[in-house]
């Protein structure tokens, strides 16, 4: 007797239990002899998928569409393996990240500075001059950081994008100059 004519049979008994078991149900009118029969019904059907070959034919074409190029990406806890290849990826992305951001990390060949939050930091170049700095908050380029500050305080009440009549490109020009700014004149001469 081959293997899949003993799976059929088999298929075959629980598919009669199940059968004897809904008649029982309808019988007695006991609805826990259905439950019963429930795992009964579905055995007899994995058996019978098993034993007419439709479970090998579905794995090879599985197979043939590439389903199961590598060992580890299926099978128990590929899905846990995945995930776990792709958290440590973007953690070392983030490390990488914030090594450069904090170390001042070269971009566009220029170094920047930051203060770990993502904003240059002293010494940073905000790519404006400091006069055109100062005449975009409207003082003297060599006004003290208390004239600045304020200079910048009233510039960006008018010009912030959740004011009335903001604007964000506004916005971040007043940001840069005030960046520039506030670099003082030693990120001028470094700058040249």
């Amino acid at each position: 007797m081959s293997r899949e004519t003993l799976l059929v049979g088999l298929a075959a008994v629980f598919a009669g239990l199940t059968a004897v078991l809904g008649i029982l149900t309808l019988v007695r009118m006991n609805p826990f002899i259905l439950i019963l029969a429930a795992p009964f019904a579905v055995v007899a059907y994995l058996l019978w998928y098993q034993g007419t070959g439709r479970l090998a034919e579905r794995a090879q074409r599985r197979a043939d569409r590439g389903e199961f190029r590598d060992r580890r990406e299926s099978g128990f806890g590929a899905g846990a393996r995945r995930a776990a290849r792709e958290s440590r990826g973007r953690r070392e992305a983030r490390q990488r990240y914030e090594a450069r951001s904090r170390g001042g990390a070269r971009f566009g060949g220029r170094r920047t500075a930051s203060d770990g939050a993502g904003r240059p930091g002293p010494g940073a170049s905000t790519g404006m001059r400091a006069d055109k700095a100062a005449r975009v908050l409207g003082v003297d380029p060599d006004a003290g950081d208390d004239a600045v500050r304020r200079a910048y305080r009233e510039k960006v009440k008018d010009v912030h994008p959740d004011a009335p009549d903001g604007d964000e490109e506004r916005f971040k020009r007043v940001q840069r100059a005030y960046d520039r700014l506030r670099d003082g004149p030693d990120a001028e001469r470094a700058e040249r």
